[in-house]
């Protein structure tokens, strides 16, 4: 009997990547799984057929996560498709470099309306059926949340607030829902430049992650007892400690 049998999972931004990873992950233990995308229909496809091939129901629905009323319909869909819902992964977000004083304020608003607002939107329209189910909610937050990288400030920043969301969460929604937050390091996905070594021989375990790390990251919280809430495990080899 696998862990997850029987549970419903939602993850966004899951086509493709880190999102792709824990989809899978939580596919292999038994749960049904439904995934969102924006502008990766194809990759979409692809990962639902995988999904499907592990045994379990499976679908993807496009959501515009910065539209409200689209969250809401799109959660409405997964909780009919999927007979209610279990799990909760926030794992859409946006990556942006640019230097600090050249953040426009349609920069800053775009990456916190992805990377914060949207988490706590989707979370609030699932919440009724998280609590039916006694459920579970694993933000995707980032090591950049806990450091201050010059030239991704507004990333860093909305990161940082997506850690605290997870704690106010946490604490809003007990006892019936536990929220936690992973949150990634350096996580490559098949790119080998020097940059990436670079960050390899900084990291105490001597290699930058994966997706599946930060996948088996989220599965820790998706199988760990209730009692385990409001916490962030950084997933990145130790090399924050650096």
């Amino acid at each position: 009997m696998k862990p997850l049998s029987g549970k419903s999972a939602l993850v966004t931004g899951a086509a493709k990547r880190i999102g792709r990873a824990i989809a899978l992950a939580l596919a292999e233990q038994g749960a049904n799984v439904a995934i969102t995308y924006r502008n990766s229909a194809p990759e979409a496809e692809q990962t639902v057929r995988d999904l499907a091939a592990r045994g379990g129901k499976a679908f993807a629905l496009r959501c515009d996560l910065e539209d409200p009323q689209a969250i809401e319909a799109t959660v409405a869909k997964v909780v009919e498709g999927l007979g209610g819902l279990d799990i909760l992964v926030n794992n859409a977000g946006m990556f942006e470099s640019i230097a600090l004083e050249d953040i426009s304020v349609e920069h800053w608003d775009r990456i916190f309306a992805t990377n914060t607002r949207a988490p706590f939107l989707v979370a609030r329209a699932a919440l009724p059926h998280l609590r039916a189910s006694q459920g579970r909610i694993v933000n995707i937050g980032s090591l950049g949340g806990l450091h201050p990288w010059p030239t991704h400030g507004h990333y860093c920043t909305s990161k940082a607030a997506l850690h605290m969301l997870s704690e106010t969460m946490a604490k809003a929604w007990a006892p019936e829902v536990s929220v936690n937050c992973v949150a990634p390091g350096m996580i490559v996905q098949g790119e080998i430049e020097e940059a990436y070594e670079h960050f390899a021989r900084k990291t105490p375990m001597q290699r930058n992650g994966t997706a599946e790390d930060v996948a088996a990251g989220v599965l820790f919280f998706a199988t760990a007892p209730t009692f385990i809430t409001g916490q962030l495990l950084t997933v990145d080899g130790g090399l924050g400690l650096s």
